[in-house]
């Protein structure tokens, strides 16, 4: 039998980074799909040195064509793709009305949204063929929580959420796995790219690292668990979210927004 396939967006820095190496480590042959092509690039022939196969497929995941280029591409070289790996994201965290339409907003759900739609579609027909496959979608404790200044990142977050929940209900009769995965704060270069200087910062004994996040990912696909939030502490946090809404506003207003916007 062949190698299984994984296919990982974002894999040029930070999980999906960490994640090709995982996933490579462990027997699979790793298709690298996002935009900085020398970083992928280093990323295979890292992969290669230590034994493993890879294919590098720089991939805008904003457009739509793009992604489809991708999966054929991944098909046309091994014939088969047995997890894909939703990874790539960024998140622009202002207030709402200092975000720019196009390259903040329009941005955050082209990437965030739209482009794990338009890969898992681009996969499905494959994978429902095979009667095999998982659809492992990388989102964030945001999805559950929305915090001030996450207005949008949050929304994208959200909204996959519900995608991965109705996609797991429409595929599952092919044996197709829909997983979502829903971390807190990763080690990551998310935050040189969110186009502000945060005021906090998760400290380093809350935050996991990439390698660590990989691992679970993992572990998520080959247990085939349909969701995971990490780290454990989260689930209060979701709790008292979802079960104390007005408490919850107030704590976030009076002691995060309020210091902030009415200095």
């Amino acid at each position: 039998m062949n190698p299984p396939v994984a296919l990982i967006t974002g894999a040029s820095s930070g999980i999906g980074e960490a994640a090709a190496k995982v996933f490579a480590r462990r027997g699979y042959r790793v298709a690298l799909a996002a935009r900085r092509r020398e970083r992928l690039e280093a990323l295979a022939e890292e992969i290669r040195l230590a034994g493993g196969e890879a294919l590098v497929v720089p991939t805008d995941v904003s457009d739509h064509q793009a992604v489809e280029r991708m999966v054929q591409s991944t098909l046309d070289a091994w014939g088969q793709i047995d997890v894909l790996v939703n990874n790539a994201g960024f998140g622009r965290l202002r207030w709402l009305e200092n975000l720019r339409p196009v390259e903040d907003i329009e941005a955050q759900v082209r990437v965030n949204v739209l482009g794990v739609m338009w890969a898992a579609r681009a996969v499905l027909p494959h994978m429902t063929e095979r009667r095999s496959g998982v659809i492992l979608n990388v989102s964030s404790v945001a999805g559950w929580v929305a915090a001030p200044g996450y207005s949008v990142y949050a929304a994208t977050k959200f909204a996959l959420r519900g995608f991965t929940e109705a996609l797991r209900r429409e595929v599952a009769v092919f044996n197709v796995h829909v997983l979502g995965f829903y971390p807190g704060p990763v080690a990551t270069e998310f935050g040189q790219h969110i186009g502000t200087k945060r005021k906090t910062a998760a400290p380093a004994w809350m935050t996991l690292t990439s390698e660590r996040t990989a691992e679970i990912i993992y572990r998520m696909v080959a247990r085939r668990r349909r969701s995971v939030i990490v780290p454990w502490w989260f689930h209060p946090v979701l709790w008292f979210n979802s079960h104390l809404p007005a408490l919850s506003d107030w704590i976030q207003t009076r002691f995060y927004t309020r210091p902030l916007r009415l200095r």
